[in-house]
């Protein structure tokens, strides 16, 4: 190069430049309309970006709960990454000055190569886990809902006047005519070597749609002799005899006494909870232990202040196989999945009514140091664990009404109602009897007014 020439630009910093923000590989290779007109699809697709994640939030989450949208955001993801790739291409093109030496330019051509791709693999990545944690965790779309309207004969129309026709109408929301939306939370100790499902977890949310007050109400899993609803069951008192915590398998294995649509299981457990608290339960979702673990671990684990050491000398490995001596010292302590679990689930030393505590204590923790960037960050391996070990019976087009319903419900209004041992009406041989009408009526005066239990039972205090 004669000195005073100018330096001629570099066809792979043109196209580097372009590959960051199309446009400006264009503007350093000379030609500045081109660059700016696509600097200024650029500027709108950002601005885009930007009010759609500060101003439609709900929107962004709604389009990342639909199978269609979905779809369609994996089409604009490759559309996105050919418009990206295109411009660093064609910023490449117009300086096609003397070809750099073979090793540079394979180095050059790779790491263009990773700034365009990487992030778009990224986002198709996120989008084909949650197509697939949809599609196969939450039950079928429900029908549309069709009306008969009444038509009227045109000329040249074969239809007889007053024949009427299925016309398909919007569907309502999920909660629409509905006084509340309660869902059945359970976990389960299904898992290797265990031949049947036990719920020992249960906890019924109940959103009232409108105001969004919320109710818990956590049930024991040693609750014996709960009334059945009628028209179900096989035994003459009208009632489960066995522990609550079994009725999910036995109405399994025994269908014919729990008649309804869906799954007997579920089927039974939802209806039977239902009559006890006077509620219809639309929804369950349940989570086996494994699960669990896997959540925590994909997390991280999570930090918990263990107010008592807790001790199980034959402590069962969720592998269905160990048996261990397992202790886990009191004070500040970070537990794995695995150490989570034994937390919430041992009750040797202690009783139903203590682990239920630990139960809510950890998912409180775990609740509480979920950050949304740490929930993104580890999103799919939580996936895959939940494809693995959770079921649930809402229909995956439903989703987007969760989401509209959830930034109405506040923490601050959310009562709770714990069963536990004040209320036990009795014992014999093994068997916990509960006070059914009381539990009903305590339930029934929360639902009308969720702040005379707020607070009654924090996830932050259960620990103690």
């Amino acid at each position: 190069m004669s000195v005073g020439q100018p330096r001629r630009p570099s066809a792979w910093s043109a196209s580097l430049l372009s590959a960051l923000i199309p446009g400006a590989g264009q503007v350093y290779a000379g030609d500045r309309d081109r660059g700016r007109r696509l600097i200024y699809i650029d500027l709108a697709l950002l601005g885009l970006l930007v009010l759609a994640v500060v101003f439609f939030q709900a929107e962004v989450l709604k389009a990342w709960a639909s199978l269609t949208t979905l779809s369609l955001i994996m089409v604009g993801n490759l559309i996105l990454l050919s418009y990206r790739a295109w411009a660093a291409y064609d910023a490449y093109n117009l300086v096609s000055g003397p070809s750099s030496p073979m090793a540079l330019a394979s180095t050059a051509a790779v790491l263009i190569g990773l700034i365009v791709l990487v992030p778009h693999v990224a986002v198709g990545y996120l989008n084909v886990v949650q197509y697939s944690l949809i599609s196969e965790v939450f039950a079928p779309s429900e029908s549309p809902v069709t009306t008969a309207a009444s038509v009227t004969t045109l000329p040249g129309d074969t239809t007889n006047p007053g024949d009427t026709v299925p016309s398909t109408t919007p569907r309502p929301a999920i909660w629409d005519g509905l006084d509340r939306l309660n869902i059945l939370l359970l976990g389960s100790d299904v898992g290797v070597g265990r031949r049947d499902i036990r719920t020992d977890t249960m906890i019924v949310v109940s959103i009232d749609p409108v105001s969004g007050d919320a109710v818990m109400v956590s049930l024991p899993r040693n609750f014996s002799g709960i009334d059945l609803p009628p028209g179900m069951g096989m035994w003459e008192c009208n009632c489960f005899p066995q522990l609550l915590n079994d009725l999910f398998f036995v109405a399994g294995e025994n269908p014919e006494a729990f008649p309804g649509s869906g799954e007997p299981g579920p089927r039974a457990i939802k209806a039977t909870i239902g009559h006890l608290l006077g509620l219809e339960i639309q929804y369950y979702a349940m989570v086996s232990l494994e699960g669990f673990v896997g959540i925590v671990d994909s997390l991280g684990g999570v930090d918990i202040f263990i107010p008592n050491t807790i001790i199980d000398e034959t402590y069962p490995h969720e592998d269905g196989v160990t048996i261990e001596n397992l202790v886990i010292e009191e004070g500040q302590q970070h537990l794995d999945g695995h150490l989570a679990l034994a937390y919430a689930r041992i009750r040797r030393h202690a009783d139903d009514f203590a682990r239920m505590n630990r139960q809510r204590c950890v998912l409180g923790a775990v609740l509480e140091q979920s950050s949304p960037l740490g929930l993104l960050a580890n999103y799919g391996s939580i996936a895959e664990v939940l494809k693995d070990t959770m079921e649930t019976d809402i229909p995956r087009d439903r989703l987007v009404d969760f989401i509209d319903i959830i930034p109405k419900v506040s923490m601050d209004r959310v009562g709770v109602l714990a069963v536990d041992r004040d209320y036990i009406s009795g014992t014999d041989t093994g068997r916990t009897y509960y006070d059914q009408e009381r539990i009903r009526t305590e339930t029934q005066a929360l639902l009308a007014d969720p702040t005379s239990g707020a607070g009654q039972l924090s996830l932050e205090s259960a620990c103690d």
